[in-house]
């Protein structure tokens, strides 16, 4: 079997309220590049990557002459023509591979006829348990939903994703307002739940001292793990001396070699493993195998997905063995999807691992044509930058930083 074709397409999907972040916004909708990857024996396997336009569809483009004529069952020298370790010194593809590699298992599962997670050594689990993701949001322009800041609107977004969504671990997306304000939030919906998981993370814009002095603060919660707080894996390896919470990241351990490090150094303690970041789904389960061997705890990272890339973390979450945690995901904010059947379901907190060959889910024409109409109705936006804030940037450790809460 051989790689005939690529095809990139960008689309832009409805968000039920603008998402505020530590270094920005998603500005009510998120940008992705559906990838596919057509072969001689007319199986069509499906990718995703985050973000999109004229320079994302041109990336893919580019790459046809390293995939026509490649056989896409060898991924492993896929790997290397696309993320040659010195090459990507000049020209990192990490992320076009990870949509590629999704992809080619995608075609892969079709032709044998068997699912994503059963060429990771098969599932160990049919269900994968998610977190409620918080995040302060601003007012929907249309509709009014959203505009969460305040403790008790917080909450209240919590109460109704759990009675919706069945969730029973709850993460704040922290690092908008003062530590001070979010650390009240987090304790206010541990108090809502006393039953359930907490987690919060700042990405990674707190000082080593304000997260020692956070993480101190919160021990008395049921903290799953204290997500990237600080930036650096020594800032990192400083926190976790100090605060009795097991650290996670997903921004620092990305690559095998900040791996090695993080374990040589003992550094952090669980490894959010993450599809897109790490280049894809092999990639990211050969972490989490690494980090059975070493007993780290793992658990499955969110990048801001559509349906195909949930395929792939519900896969992920699906064969790895030391899955410790609820998974993260933004798929709730979601209004929509790509994939047939609308939006994949949430049940008592837990997403089914789709039952169908490859990745088990296929792409909605009439939907992947409406949303790439929308993208080129609205554009693009920088994931780093506030349209509500237009003079201010993420600098990290500013501490006139924080956004004004409401009254």
């Amino acid at each position: 079997m051989r790689i005939t074709d690529i095809k990139a397409t960008t689309v832009a999907v409805p968000l039920e309220a603008p998402i505020r972040h530590a270094n920005g916004c998603h500005w009510g909708r998120f940008i992705r590049t559906i990838v596919e990857v057509e072969t001689d024996e007319g199986i069509t396997g499906l990718g995703e990557m985050g973000g999109g336009g004229e320079s994302a569809e041109a990336a893919f483009a580019g790459l046809k002459s390293y995939l026509v004529g490649h056989d896409p069952l060898q991924l492993e020298a896929l790997y290397w023509k696309i993320c040659n370790p010195t090459a990507s010194l000049y020209n990192n593809r990490t992320q076009l591979h990870a949509a590629i590699e999704f992809a080619c298992i995608d075609i892969i599962g079709k032709k044998l006829g068997i699912r994503a997670c059963d060429l990771l050594g098969g599932s160990l689990r049919e269900q994968v348990p998610f977190a409620s993701y918080l995040f302060f949001r601003y007012p929907h322009a249309q509709t009014g939903l959203g505009g969460e800041e305040t403790v008790d609107e917080m909450v209240a977004h919590a109460k109704s994703l759990v009675q919706e969504h069945g969730f029973t671990t709850h993460k704040l997306k922290a690092g908008v307002f003062h530590p001070d304000h979010e650390v009240e939030v987090l304790r206010a919906i541990s108090a809502a739940f006393p039953s359930h998981k907490v987690r919060i993370d700042p990405n990674a814009v707190w000082s080593v001292e304000e997260s020692i002095r956070i993480g101190q603060a919160i021990e008395n919660l049921p903290n799953d793990y204290y997500e990237d707080p600080t930036f650096g894996l020594e800032g990192m390896r400083r926190v976790k001396s100090r605060v009795r919470i097991p650290t996670a990241t997903n921004t620092v351990v990305v690559n095998f070699e900040q791996l090695a490090s993080c374990i040589r150094n003992d550094a952090i303690d669980v490894i959010l493993l993450d599809t897109t970041f790490w280049g894809g789904l092999r990639q990211a389960w050969k972490a989490g195998v690494v980090c059975e061997k070493m007993q780290l705890g793992v658990a499955v990272h969110s990048s801001g997905e559509l349906g195909i890339q949930l395929a792939t973390m519900l896969h992920l979450g699906a064969a790895l063995p030391n899955l410790s945690f609820a998974a993260d995901a933004h798929y709730h904010h979601l209004t929509d999807d790509i994939i047939e059947g609308g939006k994949m379901q949430y049940q008592n907190g837990a997403i089914a691992v789709p039952k169908g060959p490859g990745l088990g889910v296929t792409l909605d024409r009439e939907k992947l044509q409406q949303y790439n109409e929308y993208y080129k109705e609205t554009g693009g936006y920088p994931y780093d930058r506030d349209p509500q804030r237009k003079d201010w940037f993420s600098v990290m450790n500013d501490t006139s930083r924080w956004a004004t809460v409401k009254k």
